[in-house]
């Protein structure tokens, strides 16, 4: 399959590398951090094979191999000759960011063994120069965060407007059982009218046609949705800007059964008309 896309991501040491293939591999790549240059024909080759299903691999290169400035160029040249599509993500800093970042994580810099950190900077520059100049993108994460830097990297591979990456979970639980404890957002669904103290509903559940007319025929439920997908439409693109990827959102009520279920519904059938890939769980609707 020689239209998979493989991005090579290299750089100066502390630019942030690591931080980029994760933000890779949170929008659909095959990551793979530290490759040496002398396999990544071998991997092409498998990872490209019919019985693989990978089309967008990523790939952190660097000076901690030995031999990867010596051996790139040729290996680079005779994979782009077969035909395959190589991408070279530079990521860059200036002194200053790359010196404050060593000292925070106390880690070594791989050319500054003997010498000074600035000297070990210097060096890797004159080195990867080369590199740098054939880059296809490059990254200057000098102001970035990790955040920042994350959203950048992705729009550069998703499009200007970061692409569609949210994943949306929406829970619906019963307080009596605890409240999830992986939600990010909670809702309390217990001020809305209670179908379980109307005798024909009591026995069914928030998927019941019944149950989910008597629960949003109040005027404080319609609201009540007016509102939460008011909200939902503020909080989601702020939450994609930071480079959240899953949004766990949880509506409770007493037992789980009834007026949680039909508000989750509502929830993520709104997510879904919106085009987010949406995973919907009542975890209590069984235990009432």
């Amino acid at each position: 399959m020689k239209a998979m896309q493989v991005v090579i991501i290299t750089g100066l040491s502390g630019s942030g590398k690591s931080t980029a293939l994760r933000a890779l591999e949170d929008i659909g790549f095959f990551c793979v951090d530290n490759l040496p240059v002398v396999l990544l024909p071998k991997f092409i080759q498998i990872q490209s094979s019919a019985s693989k299903k990978i089309s967008k691999v990523a790939i952190v290169m660097d000076l901690r191999e030995k031999s990867f400035l010596e051996k790139y160029p040729t290996i680079f040249k005779a994979l782009k000759e077969k035909g395959y599509t190589i991408e070279i993500l530079f990521l860059d800093a200036n002194d200053e960011a790359l010196l404050r970042r060593f000292s925070e994580t106390r880690r070594l810099h791989p050319l500054a063994v003997r010498g000074s950190v600035l000297e070990g900077i210097h060096s890797e520059r004159v080195k990867l120069a080369t590199l740098k100049g054939m880059a296809d993108h490059i990254a200057d994460t000098s102001s970035y965060n990790v955040h920042q830097l994350k959203d950048a990297i992705q729009r550069i591979y998703l499009g200007a407007d970061g692409g569609r990456r949210l994943m949306v979970v929406v829970t619906s639980f019963g307080y009596r059982y605890g409240v999830p404890v992986d939600a990010d957002v909670v809702f309390d669904v217990r001020f809305l009218s209670n179908p379980y103290f109307v005798r024909e509903l009591k026995a069914l559940d928030g998927h019941n046609p019944k149950v989910r007319e008597y629960v949003l025929a109040s005027e404080d439920s319609r609201a009540f949705v007016v509102k939460l997908f008011d909200l939902m439409a503020f909080l989601v693109p702020r939450y994609e800007k930071e480079g959240k990827t899953r949004l766990n959102v949880a509506l409770g009520c007493t037992g789980g059964k009834h007026r949680s279920v039909v508000m989750a519904n509502e929830l993520a059938g709104h997510f879904n008309d919106k085009g987010y890939p949406t995973h919907i769980n009542h975890r209590d609707i069984m235990k009432s």
